[in-house]
């Protein structure tokens, strides 16, 4: 299963919805079609001023918490407004399925570091997103 698969799963459980719907605002708010986008992510977390937080969820150690605050901050409030508008739940709800859920899936797809030391680090991982916006 893929982490795109995975984060959908998990997210419709949380909020009590299909998996089909949960998708199509993952896509908008993590995703580049059925791929997480953990570099863009992740850069948006380094410049919000919380790369730490990022990184031990890259990392084979404990996995960092990250408010709901934080996660609007970064994912956008006009995004969160309108993804949780498209699911019919509110901001509260699907940022608190968020809060669970990424730390988890970024952590799975990066397990052992490996994302993080095959691009040179966190500061080449966040400059290889710039490239490609």
């Amino acid at each position: 299963m893929d982490i795109m698969n995975l984060a959908k799963g998990m997210l419709a459980k949380k909020l009590g919805g299909n998996s089909d719907a949960v998708g199509g605002v993952l896509d908008s708010l993590l995703g580049q079609g059925d791929k997480m986008d953990i570099g863009s992510l992740v850069s948006g977390f380094k410049e919000k001023g919380m790369g730490d937080v990022a990184e031990s969820w890259l990392g084979d150690g404990e996995n960092a918490p990250v408010s709901t605050d934080q996660l609007k901050e970064v994912l956008g409030e006009g995004q969160v407004a309108e993804a949780a508008a498209k699911l019919g739940t509110d901001e509260g709800s699907l940022l608190s399925g968020l809060q669970d859920a990424l730390p988890q899936l970024v952590d799975k797809a990066s397990s052992g570091g490996s994302l993080l030391d095959s691009v040179g680090g966190l500061g080449a991982l966040g400059g290889m997103a710039k490239k490609f916006l």
